[in-house]
């Protein structure tokens, strides 16, 4: 679920006038591709996903946690080399895109001027008390967090010590198969990892309007811009980082952010007429996750 927090920041450094959301892509990184004779891309296209870039699966997009990462930027480079192309118009369909999310980090690294990384963690986690994310396993994060779990029987299964770098499949345990500690390459497409109660931290502020126990990250008008669904496609409805797959109807719509991959599969998802937020993380590839979400707004509104 990292993406909303990079879209959050994206909105806190636009609000502080460091960006402007209009800002050429180019600007920042110069090696982004150009659309040909049409308008360029911009830093708003990558956030609701209406760049055009292509969305390569990233299964290999992971090192073990004992090992030094890529460089995020050149990691950035290097597949947008081999994704160079921008297929459509900006700013006419969304379609997701991890490697929006990406380049998204980069940009806003050379906005900041300091790391990515840095920045999500002085200005959104610090401030937020969410002392137990972080980008890799360290500190607090270093003794207790899950095995994530992947079902033998799945058809990619087999697939998976070929897909991914040494030593991040781990043993095989009944019917699951487990995973080693790794890290994602590209932090600002997927890289957090941490707790469920930092999370729900996060979502009380998205819920609270861009303010949890009067620290505010972003404005009362900003954290509405987010979750409006300006953006449309096939298969989603995406604002500034949140979108929409399901619901359109006006008791129970919501706007969400899914984050997931080989062994967890997290939702995080906002009901913002009830100012509920429903928050799942679990350490399996898939469940019934939107069953919970049901639930809760069940028990909310029975309240």
């Amino acid at each position: 679920m990292t993406k909303i927090a990079t879209a959050t920041a994206a909105v806190r450094l636009a609000e502080n006038a460091a960006l402007a959301l209009e800002d050429p892509v180019s600007d920042y990184v110069p090696e982004f591709p150009r659309s040909k004779g049409g308008p360029p891309v911009t830093v708003r296209h990558l956030v609701n996903h209406t760049a055009g870039l292509a969305n390569p699966v990233p299964v290999g997009w992971v090192h073990p946690a004992s090992e030094a990462g890529p460089d995020p930027y050149q990691f950035a480079i290097d597949l947008l080399r081999r994704k160079p192309k921008v297929a459509r118009q900006p700013g006419t369909r969304a379609a997701y895109s991890n490697l929006g999310y990406v380049v998204l980090g980069e940009v806003l690294t050379a906005v900041a001027c300091r790391r990515y990384e840095d920045y999500v963690r002085d200005e959104i986690l610090r401030p937020l008390g969410m002392t137990r994310t972080d980008f890799g396993y360290t500190g607090a994060l270093a003794t207790d967090l899950a095995t994530g779990h992947q079902p033998r029987l799945h058809p990619l299964t087999p697939l998976l010590r070929f897909m991914v770098p040494a030593g991040v499949v781990g043993p095989s345990r009944g019917r699951w198969l487990t995973f080693n500690r790794f890290v994602v390459d590209g932090p600002a497409y997927g890289g957090l990892i941490g707790s469920g109660a930092d999370a729900a931290r996060f979502l009380a502020m998205h819920t609270g309007d861009g303010v949890l126990n009067g620290t505010r990250i972003v404005s009362p008008e900003g954290a509405r811009t987010m979750r409006q669904l300006t953006a449309h496609g096939r298969k989603l409805d995406v604002g500034l980082g949140w979108f929409n797959r399901k619901s359109d109807r006006a008791f129970d719509m919501f706007v969400e952010h899914l984050g997931g991959g080989g062994g967890f599969w997290n939702m995080m998802r906002l009901y913002p007429r009830h100012k509920l937020g429903v928050l799942a993380m679990g350490n399996a590839t898939s469940y019934d996750h939107q069953r919970l979400a049901d639930a809760a707004l069940k028990d909310f509104t029975a309240a």
